[in-house]
């Protein structure tokens, strides 16, 4: 029977927060450099509460100091307010566009490693039930042999619709044991 290492222990942990690591293997369309990383966050800000508190503080002083005339450096219709905005919109597209592509690429890594992660705990239930059936056989295998005095027994079971995430409509072993 294998012992446990302290190695081992430092394997299972770092592999229970596999799906916590960066993805190495993924590179971003826009890369994972400076100017990704800042355009990102800043598309981020664009959709927060500060963000939208600030910018309406922002407008309404600005259309109360033209309106009230304690300055006209854009009176109405206020062209300068809405060059700004339009400016801001051009800035703002492909930067939230960049997020939502970086954000892609990560949910994307995050369903492979899920998809890989069900399979082989699909494959670990499979070959769960097939050892319980192949050791279940095996019992019997060895009874009829110790009961009956045979030289040789071979014992079948299936398990209809077994308890497995898998499309299988059965599972089932076949042991073939000696007396001795």
């Amino acid at each position: 029977m294998p012992t446990s290492t302290a190695t081992d222990a430092t394997i299972e942990h770092r592999h229970h927060f596999r799906f916590h690591a960066p993805h190495r293997h993924l590179a971003s369309a826009f890369g994972d450099d400076w100017f990704g990383v800042k355009a990102e966050a800043f598309a981020r800000f664009f959709g927060t509460p500060v963000f939208l508190v600030a910018q309406t503080l922002i407008v309404t002083v600005w259309i109360i100091l033209n309106v009230l005339g304690v300055t006209h450096f854009d009176i109405y219709p206020f062209i300068l307010l809405n060059l700004a905005f339009s400016l801001q919109a051009a800035y703002a597209a492909p930067l939230i566009l960049l997020a939502q592509t970086r954000q892609a690429d990560r949910d994307k890594a995050h369903a492979d490693a899920d998809a890989q992660h069900r399979e082989a705990l699909a494959l670990a239930a499979q070959e769960r039930s097939y050892k319980t059936l192949e050791r279940l056989c095996s019992a019997i295998a060895d009874r009829m042999i110790d009961r009956y005095g045979a030289e040789a027994v071979t014992v079948r079971a299936s398990k209809p619709e077994p308890p497995i995430p898998l499309p299988v409509e059965e599972v089932s072993v076949e042991v073939w044991k000696e007396g001795s």
